[in-house]
């Protein structure tokens, strides 16, 4: 819109300049289309997304809730009820979980598959490296909590919050529903 007015008033200045006259004409009719075509797309006009509330799911641990088996699905189970809470999930799994869930090694691309989540919001840590670092770092830099029967003790002197309540969110399952210790909104 702003755009618009300013080709107008270029239109306006230029009127007695036959030569900058042509070109403030074709400056307000371009911004003209644009603006039409910025009415016509509501995304164009849709409010910027709000911040995410991130929640980071120990996958290695949630496939476990589901009668002590590792499943894909309790982990699918678990981030769509984050997101049903209004929070936005990013999983975090031990690099064995593939062979956990299938007998075979699974990357960050084929898990994301499994949970319906974006590939961009899974992590298969490195071969030989503990998962509770990542999950915590990961958590502390998005501003996020954890999802994880864990308590992370071992951890507790370099990543002090997960002493705080609320911060680790315990769950499992109750009469064959996911149930997650969030705070009452």
């Amino acid at each position: 819109m702003i755009l618009f007015l300013l080709s107008l008033l270029g239109v306006a200045v230029f009127w007695t300049s036959p030569d900058a006259m042509l070109l403030a004409l074709v400056s307000a009719v371009a911004s003209g289309v644009l603006l039409l075509l910025a009415w016509r797309n509501p995304k164009a006009r849709a409010k910027p997304d709000r911040p995410r509330d991130w929640v980071v799911i120990d996958g290695s641990n949630v496939m476990y809730w589901k009668d002590g088996t590792p499943q894909i699905a309790t982990v699918q189970a678990v981030a769509r009820a984050v997101e049903a809470a209004g929070l936005t999930p990013a999983v975090v799994f031990d690099a064995n979980a593939g062979y956990l869930l299938e007998d075979r090694y699974l990357h960050d691309h084929a898990l994301a598959q499994r949970l319906g989540v974006a590939e961009a919001r899974v992590l298969v840590v490195p071969k030989g490296v503990q998962a509770d670092p990542y999950i915590l770092k990961t958590a502390r830099e998005v501003g996020g909590r954890v999802v994880s029967n864990d308590r992370f003790r071992d951890w507790a002197a370099d990543y002090p919050e997960v002493g705080l309540g609320g911060h680790v969110i315990a769950g499992g399952y109750r009469d064959g529903a996911v149930w997650l210790n969030l705070p009452a909104a």
